[in-house]
């Protein structure tokens, strides 16, 4: 705090100081019968100009505290209209700066909660669209009992006075905050919002979704813990939970360093060129029904998965296009899915990942093609994973048969992962025979068995590499 702010600050103490005292003695003269929520209701009865002069004089008119303007941190009286207050005069000022067209910039105007625990039962919503630049930090909300069923206590979406066509709101951050959904609804909603920032925020008891990103733009979701109950894993009603955490349905996203520890889906992705990095799901184990990552955007999923860990959930994706996981640990026997429903598998990478099960012989990467098989399958490299207690699975493969004959059969049905279709095969026949020079040919790749047969009887090894996912083109 620089000194002349120091000084006016000192100057004004002993005024304020006065006229809050001489508030309060007003209010509890009459009688000590009032209780704690009387006296609240005088305080959100009582405006907030003179507070907020001095803060003004004191922070500079960026910082908007919510209790100035009568909101109860004690979370015992409802809050939502000192608090839409506060916001109302945070973005009622614009300020100059440059964002996008219908965007005004409000300068990184703070909203604080001032750590308090507020009661809330409608949404948080900012009066208008088209604003930018806005902090909003540093407290809890909960809905109460009445709160709207199947909103979000904080809804970024577009409002019926909005005359945006591009964007409804830019540069967003929601920081510090816990939200506590009461099982009445979902926690942040996002709605063709830009640049949107969501850090370091607890988000709980929700029913639909913790988080809710539609349309927009670069909604970052980081250092942040989500989960429909409060638990720590090994939850006896972890068949009962519901919901989805996190939910994508936008382009250009990212989710990074994120705990989710209960609901029905961890994240659900429908948008394309999202990120996830660094997360933790063991939101509902895949033997109860739940699912780590689902990946929705059949045919052009876009989709990076990198350094996650998935502890007894795993991830589905439908026909995955352009699909990446690579550097994650999946526990408990969780597996990779890939879902057929127009048979299109193309551009998968799922490398140097780490899998523990516990020896049922379950598959590190499954299909399901109960919908129609897979049929147009193209660069797909599932290949440098280890595995300890589950099955192998890749598109990349070597073995070896010894003889004394002229046919070798290589059976490679245990770890290809697509039956019948190996697209290209490299083979050898090493013998200690020094006196023959044999003939051999490829003969037949059926049903993922390699059939090489000689031209004389000849004892020796056949060594085989298949590939399963090469391009059509190479």
């Amino acid at each position: 705090m620089t000194l002349p702010n120091l000084y006016k600050l000192t100057n004004l103490l002993p005024l304020a100081t006065f006229i809050i005292l001489n508030h309060f003695y007003l209010g509890f003269s009459s009688s000590r019968t009032h209780g704690y929520e009387a006296h609240i209701r005088k305080l959100q009865e009582f405006k907030p100009p003179f507070d907020h002069a001095i803060a003004n004089n004191v922070l500079g008119s960026s910082f908007y505290g919510v209790s100035w303007y009568g909101a109860d941190p004690s979370g015992k009286i409802d809050s939502t209209d000192a608090i839409l207050s506060a916001i109302a005069d945070a973005v009622e000022e614009e300020r100059e700066g440059i964002m996008m067209e219908g965007i005004a910039n409000h300068g990184g105007v703070q909203i604080s909660l001032e750590g308090g625990i507020y009661l809330i039962s409608r949404p948080i919503q900012f009066p208008v669209t088209g604003v930018g630049n806005i902090v909003i930090s540093g407290g809890t909300l909960r809905a109460s009992n009445n709160f709207t069923t199947n909103d979000y206590l904080i809804d970024l979406s577009t409002l019926p006075n909005s005359t945006n066509h591009n964007y409804n709101y830019e540069y967003i951050t929601l920081r510090d905050i816990m939200l506590d959904c009461n099982y009445r609804g979902g926690g942040i909603r996002a709605i063709n919002a830009l640049r949107t920032s969501i850090d370091n925020c607890y988000i709980t008891h929700f029913t639909n979704n913790g988080i809710l990103v539609q349309g927009g733009h670069e909604t970052y979701i980081r250092n942040s813990f989500l989960g429909q109950h409060i638990t720590a894993g090994a939850d006896p009603h972890e068949r009962n939970f519901s919901g989805t955490a996190i939910n994508l349905a936008g382009n250009d996203n990212a989710i990074t360093d994120v705990v989710i520890f209960s609901a029905s889906t961890g994240i659900m992705i429908s948008g394309q060129a999202n990120v996830i990095s660094g997360v933790h799901c063991y939101n509902k184990a895949t033997g109860f029904g739940g699912t780590g990552i689902y990946l929705k955007l059949a045919g052009l999923t876009q989709t990076r998965i990198v350094n996650s860990y998935f502890d007894y959930t795993g991830i589905v994706s439908e026909d995955p296009v352009q699909l990446y996981v690579s550097g994650c640990f999946f526990l408990g026997d969780a597996f990779i899915l890939l879902k057929s429903n127009r048979g299109v598998v193309n551009g998968v990478n799922i490398v140097d990942n780490m899998f523990s099960g516990s020896n049922r012989g379950i598959d590190i990467v499954q299909l399901d093609q109960r919908n129609g098989a897979f049929y147009n399958i193209d660069q797909v490299v599932v290949n440098n994973n280890n595995v300890n207690g589950m099955n192998l699975k890749a598109t990349f493969a070597k073995g070896a048969a010894q003889g004394n004959g002229t046919s070798w059969t290589v059976d490679f049905n245990r770890i290809l992962l697509f039956p019948r279709h190996i697209k290209s095969v490299q083979y050898t026949l090493m013998t200690n025979e020094s006196n023959v020079f044999p003939k051999y040919v490829l003969r037949n790749i059926t049903n993922n068995k390699v059939f090489i047969e000689s031209d004389i009887e000849v004892a020796g090894s056949m060594y085989v590499t298949v590939d399963q996912g090469l391009s059509k083109l190479s």
